[in-house]
């Protein structure tokens, strides 16, 4: 028989599935197959009625092209609601889409220029509206182009009729449990878009600030001076008291003639900037309380009053107080009943309560106001002071305190910090740090400014007497403005009257009938922080509490805690029972965040370029909670390993090509494949584990090492002489198809949230698939079969023979391992039986091997008590299986062929 002949008689890997991926084209095969065939639908409908596992997708901001941080969100939402699904649990994903906001109407008004100013609100809003839902097609598009299976045809929007109501109803529990408050208080304003800030809406930079050393003059211990420092030389037309340490025994020194007081502990650094005399007295700080000084500009008196959080860790231990202009300074001034001057108005500039300064800008006045306390002696030193410094999010320039009138969500109130960490306790968070660092910013966190002076957002629903400005804000208003909601969404408030809202017959008490709205709208995050009664009480198929929120380190400022806040005050119960944050991309040439370095990869020009699985692969890789070196390098870095794996994949798929798992599979297994399906058991068990813990990189780590060591260094080692030259149906050959097929359709579950394309373009080719969609099957459970120890021993004793067989081959004594006999000895009596309870000629790659019962040479270094003899077989080579056997040409009709080929043969 000709050898072509004996070659096509042989078992070889047949498939149609490609070596080389094309993700730019198969990928939007796939996605185009997922749209057509509604596959999130039919995802939903084949859980329902399971128990629910809901991850609450935080809203992206709808104003820019999705980059790859974004991208890397939610992929990682991605990965765990296709787990989760997987794994039997009904966990639908409703994307959503914080819609509100400067950013949108600043880009809205500066495109219209001078013609803005005379659009209505309403006119405005309806471009902005416009921008946003362009912004929102374009982000659908693009996150889907990732893979991202949710239900992208009903997201949840914050400009949302029903998505507005919900935070009107919000607002009014809030309301009715006592944390709704409309105060005068300093809050961080921007003054170049001219609206109060939130906490998250900060952050912070180093920036150089003059800093000044002042001598006030006190009037009531004549020659003696009060030093303070101060870094914000424009608040000094505010000043309204200096506040001590009431515990701390400060220094009399001799000062100018006179004498100066000043925190001991502060006196070296400070004699470096100008001279000081040396103490002669002390005296408590309590004793200062009451006294008076000279304001140092304008010359009225002001008082000395106490507070404990002075400190001597750095200025003079005294501290200039403007209570219109500073948190803790308010409180002080609260205390003391003083002044709450804050003569500055929403552009930043000065108003006629700063004489000699009005109608400069703040930072501009910083000179002035210098030279002016020069002019009149106060002024000790003046230099330039570098320190981390809040500037807005959006504009990116530094922000000032200001006194306004603001609405408030107060955090003490009723016990709600306390009651918000001790919810922030019950929650997992993973990785552990973040528990500490959202308590330890909910410990410090002032009352929540949440009302904005813009038009582009959700009105705050509360009315004025037009006569005296008596406000109006009950029940019946919140009812009012509820209908009107209802009917017409956030829009219905700018186009419809106060008297038209109203119930006839409102009136104030002072008898008026007329009144007017109110103008600012709600800070967006007190609109995303609603999201726990707009979206997961209104959704019917979502719930409340739910079980995950996951998004970037930031959001401990942000969502995380606004959410948190937003819901445990208005309903009694954190909003989520898991919190999973994630690093930040940063650019790997510099290790600045990508959003500041410039180097913002776009979604698409990674879909286009490389595919989008390569990208999964790099997310599903790494360690998310740590920030992330990016670049084009690193994503492309990701193809070689893909590629390990889809090849380890091609041979899955041709190996079981024909293998019907209903009538082929085995269940009496060669001893290997027992050990392959209880490698694939422990693969399971660590890979399911790692999914629950969030730890993705590990369990790629353990796919990548089972695909490449385990199965293509050693399994596909071990068993290709069999597979292939074994009788088509024979025992030994189902039996590793059996082992094969059930491994591979695991392994593919398992990538399956990581790599969702190529997962479902392979289970396209798998026989005996158990659903149409890889992400519609089941995830795998660990097999029965237990690992057998002997195979850990057996395998070191492979590496062994290995080191053997590389020294017959470099010596030229062999080509290939196949033409060597190998002959061993253990002392050790168990690796003895496990060697002869072993087809080693399999496991060795080896055309014979057997096991001594005296030793045959030397022992070996690393496995004691064992010796190797491996020396060139002298038998003849089988034409079909390549092996040389002692049987080759005993059948006169094969003469070229060992007996277990002839046997094989059809």
């Amino acid at each position: 028989m000709a050898e072509k002949t004996y070659k096509d008689t042989l078992n070889l890997p047949k498939t149609d599935f490609p070596m080389a991926a094309s993700l730019t084209q198969m990928e939007p095969r796939i996605r185009e197959k997922w749209e057509k065939e509604r596959l999130y639908e039919k995802i939903q409908a084949a859980r329902k009625g399971a128990p629910m596992w809901v991850l609450h997708d935080g809203p992206p901001y709808a104003n820019g092209d999705v980059h790859v941080g974004t991208g890397q969100n939610k992929v990682l939402k991605d990965m765990v609601v296709k787990f989760r699904t997987m794994k039997g649990f009904a966990s639908p994903y409703i994307p959503g889409w914080d819609c509100h906001g400067l950013p949108i109407e600043h880009k809205v008004v500066k495109d219209l220029g001078p013609k803005a100013r005379d659009m209505s609100k309403a006119d405005i809003r309806k471009l902005c509206l416009d921008f946003a839902r362009k912004y929102i097609d374009i982000q659908r598009k693009q996150f889907k182009s990732l893979g991202v299976l949710g239900d992208w045809d009903k997201p949840y929007l914050t400009i949302d009729p029903q998505y507005e109501l919900g935070i009107i109803e919000v607002f009014e529990l809030l309301w009715k449990n006592g944390h709704i408050a409309k105060r005068r208080r300093p809050i961080h304003w921007c003054i170049n878009d001219r609206t109060a800030l939130a906490e998250a809406e900060l952050e912070y930079k180093s920036e150089k600030s003059p800093s000044i050393y002042i001598a006030f003059e006190m009037t009531t211990r004549p020659k003696t001076e009060l030093l303070v420092w101060t870094t914000t030389p424009w608040t000094i037309p505010a000043d309204v008291a200096v506040a001590v340490h009431p515990n701390l025994e400060y220094a009399i020194c001799k000062f100018r003639g006179g004498e100066a007081i000043i925190a001991p502990q502060r006196l070296e650094e400070v004699r470096k900037r100008f001279e000081i005399g040396e103490q002669i007295g002390s005296i408590k700080g309590r004793e200062l309380e009451g006294q008076k000084y000279k304001h140092p500009l304008y010359g009225h008196e002001c008082p000395v009053v106490l507070a404990e959080y002075v400190t001597t860790t750095d200025g003079t231990g005294l501290v200039h107080t403007a209570p219109g202009h500073g948190a803790e300074d308010y409180e002080t001034g609260l205390k003391y009943k003083l002044p709450m001057l804050s003569p500055v108005d929403e552009a930043g500039l000065f108003t006629a309560e700063a004489p000699g300064f009005e109608g400069k800008q703040v930072f501009a006045a910083n000179p002035d106001v210098i030279e002016t306390l020069r002019k009149s002696g106060r002024l000790c030193s003046s230099e330039e002071f570098a320190h981390d410094y809040p500037c807005c999010w959006r504009c990116k320039k530094p922000v000032i305190f200001r006194a306004t009138e603001q609405w408030f969500v107060l955090i003490d109130h009723n016990g709600a910090r306390q009651k918000a960490l001790e919810a922030v306790k019950k929650t997992r968070w993973v990785p552990g740090w973040g528990e500490t660092r959202i308590s330890s910013m909910l410990e410090g966190r002032p009352d929540w400014c949440i009302s904005r002076q813009r038009s582009w957002g959700v009105p705050i629903p509360a009315f004025y007497c037009a006569k005296d400005r008596r406000l109006l804000f009950s029940q019946v208003t919140f009812d009012a403005v509820k209908k009107l909601f209802a009917k017409g969404g956030a829009d219905a408030w700018f186009t419809t009257e106060a008297k038209d809202i109203l119930p006839a017959g409102t009136t104030c008490e002072c008898g008026s009938t007329e009144f007017v709205k109110e103008s600012d709208i709600f800070d967006v995050w007190f609109e995303s922080g609603a999201s726990h009664r707009s979206v997961l009480m209104k959704r019917p198929e979502l719930h409340f509490p739910t079980e995950l929120y996951l998004e970037g380190t930031d959001q401990h400022r942000g969502w995380f805690q606004v959410s948190l806040l937003a819901s445990l005050l208005s309903t009694g119960e954190a909003p989520f029972k898991e919190v999973v944050t994630h690093g930040f991309l940063v650019d790997a040439r510099t290790g600045d965040k990508l959003s500041k370095s410039g180097f913002l990869i776009a979604v698409d020009e990674v879909v286009a370029k490389i595919g989008a699985e390569l990208l999964r692969l790099w997310i599903a890789g790494i360690d998310f909670t740590d920030d992330l070196p990016m670049s084009w390098e690193i994503l492309k870095e990701r193809a070689e390993p893909y590629k390990k794996i889809r090849n380890t994949i091609r041979y899955f798929l041709g190996m079981t090509s024909d293998f019907d798992p209903a009538k082929d599979r085995v269940t009496d297994l060669v001893d290997v494949d027992r050990w392959a399906l209880a490698e694939l058991s422990s693969l399971v068990k660590r890979v399911t584990q790692h999914y629950e813990n969030y730890q993705f990189f590990r369990a790629y780590q353990d796919l990548y090492q089972f695909c490449v060591v385990e199965m293509s260094s050693i399994y596909f080692d071990v068993t290709k002489d069999r597979l292939y030259t074994s009788g088509r149906n024979s025992r030994e050959r189902r039996s590793g198809q059996t082992a094969m097929q059930e491994i591979l359709a695991a392994l593919v579950k398992m990538l399956a949230p990581m790599l969702c394309h190529t997962a479902e373009e392979v289970w396209g080719y798998l026989t005996g698939r158990e659903a149409e969609s890889v992400h519609l099957a089941k995830w795998p459970e660990p097999g029965p079969v237990e690992k057998d120890s002997k195979w850990d021993r057996i395998f070191r004793v492979r590496t062994e023979v290995q080191r053997e067989l590389e020294k017959l081959r470099a010596a030229g004594t062999i080509g290939k391992s196949v033409e060597a006999k190998v002959t061993l000895h253990s002392a050790d009596p168990e690796l003895q039986k496990a060697l002869q309870s072993t087809d080693l000629p399999s496991v060795f790659i080896v055309s014979e091997a057997r096991v001594s019962a005296t030793p045959v040479g030397p022992e070996s270094a690393d496995v004691k008590g064992l010796s190797i003899q491996v020396e060139k077989c002298g038998h003849p080579k089988c034409e079909r299986c390549w092996t040389l056997r002692a049987d080759v040409g005993k059948t006169p009709a094969h003469p070229t062929l060992c007996g277990r080929c002839v046997a094989a043969l059809p």
